[in-house]
């Protein structure tokens, strides 16, 4: 049966191109796949595993990102790479008791449904998925606009399972999400390494010109091709190398990063987390290793290892790991991870980053004692130690920053000449932070400016 070598992809795994060898005219895909295995699998694979009787009882036997796909299931991971699918609106990982929901997409059907992260799905229309692999569980929940899809799901704190009925839509997530945060802080977000990435980051980067500093999030990104990993690698600056490649008995190679017409050009920050992989890794272990930026969050996923894509001429494909990859200078991503610089709690990664990003511009600030627990119609009174020009009052001297948001619009209240209250024009959010900003720009009544400017810390409780 004829064979072709599919696109190169980094879903929590890496994929290369390797060069197809000639094989009989008869030989059947079984006879094929033992032979790729023998050749290309990363590790030595005994005789009794390669004499199975079929292509998945071989691949079942190997890692668990080798597997062989029908071509129904291989079009549903390639639509997860580029983020379009007909399904339910959810990002999935395997468990050991099912496939489990890492992140639910707002406002689709899973989200409509209270499906929620940390669910686990053990059946999809009654057929058990436990044991099964992503591609397998994203063939059964996928399906025909306007059809309907059952999943029994485990969820924490519940002894029964629950069953959701949910109707079928067609899912297209914005690869790259852009926006200015508070205090002139550019914020992307990049959901996976897909064809167009690179075309997409350099928008979002000349869109965002003029940033003070740089958050980039990896977060729940399980990677996508590998040609897209090497090109955001080239957005960091001092990013020369993307990875090192290890195949079977072969010696390490080092792979170069796409140069840019663009870079950060400011303090850049990377958000990671436990499902940041593959791709995600590749990328945040060259700029760590580099020191292109700083890494915020939790340790990664841990998935090094390296696909190759084999496709035969009824649409069935073999994906199978052929390699490992490393940091530029060698250190190992498979198993272990990739280590963030600065470990945050879960879910506060932008929080944090955001609030370490402001505290770089504001330096020479003098802090006041933060606030804590206010209201969420808490007004800011702030008294001066000596007599103020209050007369042009300046809007641009006082910030209200959420923390992971916006500037919050505020109005400012003069209550004698030493003093002012500072009014939020709409209600804080509880369980938020903020920070608030007095810059020097303010004189007072000898016409003298500030020494400097201030700032303190804000809660909500």
């Amino acid at each position: 049966m004829k064979r072709t070598i599919k696109s190169l992809v980094l879903l929590f795994s890496i994929v290369v191109v390797l060069f197809p060898f000639a094989l009989s005219a008869s030989a059947e895909p079984l006879d094929e796949v033992r032979q790729l295995v023998r050749d290309y699998y990363v590790d030595d694979v005994p005789e009794t595993i390669l004499s199975k009787g079929s292509i998945k009882d071989i691949t079942k036997n190997l890692d668990p990102h080798s597997v062989y796909m029908t071509a129904r299931e291989y079009q549903g991971f390639m639509n997860g790479i580029e983020q379009k699918i007909v399904g339910i609106g959810v990002v999935l990982e395997e468990d050991l008791k099912g496939i489990k929901v890492i992140s639910v997409i707002p406002n689709g059907p899973a989200a409509r449904g209270d499906v929620q992260t940390g669910d686990v799905i053990t059946h999809v229309n009654g057929q058990s998925i436990v044991g099964k692999s992503i591609q397998v569980a994203i063939s059964l929940i996928s399906g025909e606009e306007k059809t309907e899809v059952t999943l029994t799901i485990n969820r924490v704190g519940q002894i029964a399972p629950i069953e959701k009925k949910l109707p079928r839509e067609e899912i297209i997530l914005p690869n790259i999400e852009a926006e200015m945060l508070g205090g002139n802080i550019a914020y992307i977000r990049l959901n996976s390494f897909a064809t167009e990435s690179s075309k997409e980051m350099n928008k979002a980067i000349q869109s965002l010109s003029g940033a003070d500093g740089w958050i980039v999030d990896l977060r729940n990104n399980g990677g996508g091709f590998i040609t897209a990993a090497q090109d955001i690698a080239g957005f960091f600056p001092n990013t020369p190398n993307a990875f090192q490649l290890r195949e079977k008995n072969s010696k390490p190679m080092t792979y170069p990063s796409t140069i840019q017409p663009r870079k950060f050009n400011g303090p850049t920050h990377v958000l990671i987390n436990e499902y940041s992989a593959s791709a995600s890794e590749m990328v945040s272990a060259t700029v760590k290793e580099q020191k292109a930026a700083t890494l915020y969050g939790q340790t990664s996923y841990g998935k090094g290892t390296m696909q190759a894509m084999y496709g035969f001429d009824d649409g069935s494909v073999l994906k199978m790991t052929t390699a490992r990859f490393y940091s530029p200078g060698g250190q190992p991503v498979d198993e272990v991870g990739v280590k963030p610089d600065v470990l945050t709690k879960k879910e506060a990664e932008l929080e944090v980053s955001h609030h370490d990003q402001l505290l770089i511009k504001l330096k020479g600030y003098k802090q006041l004692p933060q606030l804590v627990n206010v209201p969420v119609n808490k007004k800011f009174t702030v008294e001066m130690n000596t007599k103020m020009n209050w007369k042009n009052i300046d809007q641009a001297a006082i910030q209200l920053i959420e923390l992971g948001g916006r500037e919050v619009e505020v109005g400012v209240e003069v209550a004698n000449d030493k003093t002012i209250t500072v009014v939020p024009n709409n209600t804080l959010q509880t369980g938020k932070k903020y920070v608030l900003v007095i810059h020097p720009l303010y004189k007072n009544v000898q016409n003298k400016p500030m020494k400097q400017g201030v700032y303190l810390e804000v809660s909500v409780k």
